[in-house]
């Protein structure tokens, strides 16, 4: 593409997407956009670099002299952009294409991957990175309080990438990792998730044995060494790889846990490191951030400052405000293992609290009864749970959905307290009956949940 000069984004506004078209244009190419939601803060920073919107998709939103069209992964067939760039026989490409092309090629690339903890471990090697001094270019899929931003590009020698095994665009269905020409990469755990593309555990095992695949034979893979999935992706491996974890058996072990209400220390290696982040899930994350970091030639004591002074991510265990003693707390958790990993995370930093969980089971995945009975089991670990109506139900096929009244009566048998509650108003009546100072509600979704986190902190006022 060394030739072309004219790019055209279908669907510019997502966060990578507007962060690629925004560099794109400061490296001097033309650059023009269109999505379907054209509103700020991500409108005003692109008409800001002086990139031409337009809102909706219409073939004629594609100029005429367009060299490049990239297609965002939200996009697809039906789609009046995608249409034309079909018809008209244009040059078009994926995200993770051009991000190959223009960002990455001859850069020492840091790729963090797994079905959790990929946007926690992402923004803390960024963040080491960035409080060293090394300048890196990032891209991650949600907003490190740090960086202000969730996707920049620099002239750095070093990017840390979160990567996303999800496909990566309608024409394309490989992962979307597998273009990101890793030097390093990180596997925090392997389980089934994105039922609408995956159909079993095995297909995700083998995406992630294809990342392992392109590592050089000079790079390493750090994978999680407690968890069987992960070491069974790794064996094999044309690459170096390192174990990461509490077992005898890793080959950097984390030892000499101290869990304390606002942080957590230990020792990796016999190193000693501490974080301003509760829970054993995120000891991990810092485990692998710490191991990455090193790999990539930063000091101990570098290290260490930049994991002391990591400031979180928004929307992960994030504390929304606090009224009369009952703190609302926001997570993005959706998957069985994540609500378990919170749940254990918020009983460690609030003991002798009562811990309601408010769950919207919104992800592809969830909304599926795949996840039926696991849900059950990691949601009945709290005192109270509550189980929100599900979004766009009527797109899954009937006899794969998820069942909200078998899920609470699940959780009872499992040794909880659950409600199925499918709209706002009777959810926040039942909490604003029954909670009482002292209590941790946690609301967790990967979507707004109706603003339920400001309409809760009013209603017990």
């Amino acid at each position: 593409m060394p030739d072309k000069t004219h790019f055209h984004f279908t669907g510019i506004c997502g966060t990578a997407m507007g962060a690629v078209a925004a560099a794109m244009k400061q490296r001097g190419f033309t650059v023009t956009g269109s999505d379907a939601n054209v509103y700020p803060p991500m409108s005003d920073f692109l008409r800001g670099q002086g990139i031409t919107l337009s809102e909706g998709y219409r073939e004629e939103n594609i100029p005429a002299d367009t060299d490049v069209v990239i297609i965002g992964n939200a996009i697809s067939r039906g789609n009046p952009e995608a249409e034309a760039a079909l018809d008209r026989k244009l040059l078009y490409h994926s995200l993770p294409e051009v991000l190959k092309e223009f960002f990455l090629r001859g850069k020492r690339n840091f790729v963090v991957s797994g079905t959790h903890g990929k946007t926690t471990t992402s923004s803390m090697l960024a963040w080491i990175f960035k409080q060293a001094g090394r300048d890196p270019g990032y891209m991650i899929g949600g907003l490190p309080k740090n960086l202000g931003c969730g996707a920049y590009f620099t002239d750095s020698e070093f990017n840390v990438l979160e990567g996303d095994e999800y496909d990566t665009a309608f024409f394309d269905k490989r992962s979307k990792f597998l273009h990101y020409l890793p030097e390093c990469v990180v596997v925090n755990n392997v389980e089934f998730d994105h039922a609408d593309i995956y159909n079993n555990l095995d297909e995700i095992k083998l995406t992630f044995r294809r990342l392992l695949n392109i590592v050089p034979r000079r790079g390493m893979a750090y994978v999680n060494g407690d968890e069987p999935n992960c070491l069974d992706v790794a064996t094999g491996a044309p690459c170096p790889v390192t174990t990461v974890g509490f077992g005898d058996a890793c080959g950097l072990r984390i030892e000499n846990l101290d869990y304390q209400p606002d942080r957590s220390s230990f020792t990796l290696g016999g190193v000693a490191y501490s974080t301003r982040m509760t829970g054993e899930f995120n000891v991990r994350n810092a485990a692998m951030a710490v191991a990455a970091a090193s790999f990539a030639g930063l000091s101990v004591d570098e290290i260490r400052a930049g994991l002391e002074s990591f400031d979180g991510v928004a929307r992960r265990q994030e504390l929304r405000g606090e009224v009369n003693g009952i703190k609302v707390i926001d997570d993005f958790a959706h998957h069985p293992t994540a609500i378990r990993l919170v749940i254990q995370g918020l009983r460690q930093r609030h003991p002798d609290s009562r811990l309601w969980i408010l769950f919207e089971p919104r992800s592809n995945t969830t909304r599926r009864a795949v996840f039926q009975t696991e849900l059950a089991e990691s949601l009945a670990a709290a005192d109270f749970a509550i189980v929100a109506a599900i979004p766009d139900l009527h797109k899954i096929p009937e006899h794969d959905r998820l069942n909200p009244d078998q899920l609470s009566a699940d959780i009872a048998r499992f040794g909880g307290q659950g409600w199925y509650l499918p709209d706002l108003e009777s959810i926040i009546a039942k909490v604003k009956e029954q909670a009482r100072p002292g209590d941790i509600i946690a609301v967790l979704s990967n979507g707004g949940f109706g603003g339920i986190h400001e309409k809760l902190l009013k209603a017990l006022s």
